[in-house]
């Protein structure tokens, strides 16, 4: 029986697993009935409470499913609810109920990057996810990473976009005061690609790249440990060799065009810009390095979710379904519709199309197809963090021993987020932490220093 069922129905069983929303009488049916996780909300908020509330006293007053059909078909559901209203107080305790549940906040703001990596939170406004959930947000738009985080810190913004690396920077201290931030979802996975100059079309060994300048988002991004990591695996020093730099990724092809850069790494639709202007080509999608590899989160301070618990809970929902409906294929073709416009990623919807179905020009001449160059699990597997904190230390980000553990686990709330996906009825992974493979390397979460002294191209600490 669901927290929503209703309770003075003889009829239905009291053990019987209902759907997330209410309205059927399993998982699988609510999935059969609606699309992509989406479904419409029951008649009105003060009858679902009135549900939860009176389904929890016939629960308790017969925990037998036989007493209760007994009784309820003696009486008649009417003179139940007579009956245990009298000794109960169910007004006043739903009223109770739904203010406690109620968003401290409805009005919020979120910020975000024009880039595909923010599909999930983008998405949620004009798909109506965030409204699904009792909440208005505004999700806006922001020049470059410097000014999301600035803004987010001084509370502009009450959660935002951020890369995956970020909150972890910020919660550390590094580059400003620390302050706790969290991650409760991860927005995309793979969906990054290095992309080369036209006149660098001969230039696919990195062993050629000695001089060459290129760009990446953050200095605290997925971006850049990812090209660091490539370039050291083909001998360079991503220090010395080469020139990096940080541009905003909706500024790159600009710098591109204008020859101040010879490539860079960055979001997928960035890169399928380049291409479908004619100034660059696809040298390698991100996930050739590393098939699974977090990109962006969506991220929130400690204080936002100290102050305002049911906000974070209905914005964390919201993110977790619209990144749900985001990872089925045929939902792609209309999510670029509905990002592509001006206010939100301002890009052709062909490119975005490109990039989120995984059918793309390379900008060599051919089509290729990779259903997972860019995909959607809100899982923040704190294993993920563990990795970047060891590319912390390899470039010299962080001095000193570092607890990774202890960081990993304040940061990214795996444990939270694996209790809203089963909520939710979708299937959380039973640990949060796992290894994996980058550039046939082995990372073991367990070992991370291990992992560390293994790199023969690092900075000297």
């Amino acid at each position: 029986m669901s927290t929503f069922d209703d309770p003075f129905d003889a009829d239905r069983a009291l053990a019987q697993s209902g759907c997330v929303c209410g309205q059927h009488r399993s998982a699988a049916e609510h999935e059969h009935a609606t699309l992509a996780l989406r479904c419409e909300a029951v008649e009105s908020e003060q009858k679902r409470y009135d549900g939860v509330v009176a389904s929890a006293v016939v629960r308790a007053m017969f925990p037998k499913d036989a007493a209760r059909r007994a009784f309820l078909k003696s009486v008649g559901a009417a003179t139940a609810l007579a009956a245990i209203s009298q000794f109960f107080p169910l007004k006043t305790a739903t009223e109770a109920f739904a203010e406690s549940d109620a968003p401290e906040k409805k009005d919020l703001k979120v910020g975000f990057i024009p880039i595909t990596c923010a599909t999930p939170i983008i998405m949620a406004a004009p798909l109506g996810f965030y409204a699904k959930y009792g909440l208005n947000v505004e999700v806006v738009k922001t020049a470059g990473w410097a000014v999301i985080r600035d803004k987010t810190i001084n509370k502009e913004y009450d959660a935002s976009h951020m890369l995956a690396p970020m909150p972890i920077a910020i919660s550390l201290g590094l580059g400003a005061t620390a302050i706790p931030f969290a991650v409760p979802a991860i927005e995309n996975i793979n969906g990054q690609g290095i992309v080369l100059a036209m006149k660098h079309k001969d230039k696919r060994d990195p062993k050629d790249w000695k001089g060459m300048k290129f760009a990446i988002p953050f200095d605290y991004s997925m971006h850049n440990y990812l090209l660091r990591y490539y370039l050291a695996e083909h001998g360079l020093d991503p220090d010395t060799d080469v020139q990096l730099r940080s541009v905003p990724p909706p500024e790159m092809v600009a710098n591109l065009r204008a020859d101040n850069i010879d490539g860079f790494l960055a979001p997928d639709n960035i890169c399928q810009r380049a291409i479908f202007d004619g100034v660059g080509f696809m040298h390698l999608l991100s996930k050739e390095i590393w098939d699974g590899h977090p990109c962006c989160s969506f991220a929130v301070s400690k204080e936002f979710i100290t102050t305002s618990p049911n906000s974070f809970a209905a914005l964390t929902r919201a993110i977790v379904d619209a990144t749900a409906y985001a990872s089925k294929a045929e939902n792609r073709k209309q999510i670029a519709e509905a990002i592509a416009p001006a206010n939100y990623i301002n890009a052709p919807v062909t490119v975005l199309e490109q990039v989120l179905t995984g059918t793309y020009a390379d900008g060599l001449g051919g089509v290729k197809t990779d259903a997972r160059r860019v995909d959607f699990d809100p899982f923040p597997w704190q294993s993920f963090a563990v990795w970047m904190l060891t590319q912390m230390k390899r470039w010299g980000q962080i001095k000193g021993d570092v607890d990774y553990k202890a960081v990993a686990e304040q940061v990214y709330l795996a444990t939270d987020t694996k209790k809203v996906m089963a909520e939710m009825g979708l299937t959380p992974p039973q640990t949060s932490y796992k290894s994996f493979s980058v550039m046939g390397k082995t990372f073991d979460p367990a070992t991370p220093d291990d992992y560390l002294a293994s790199f023969k191209i690092r900075k000297a600490s």
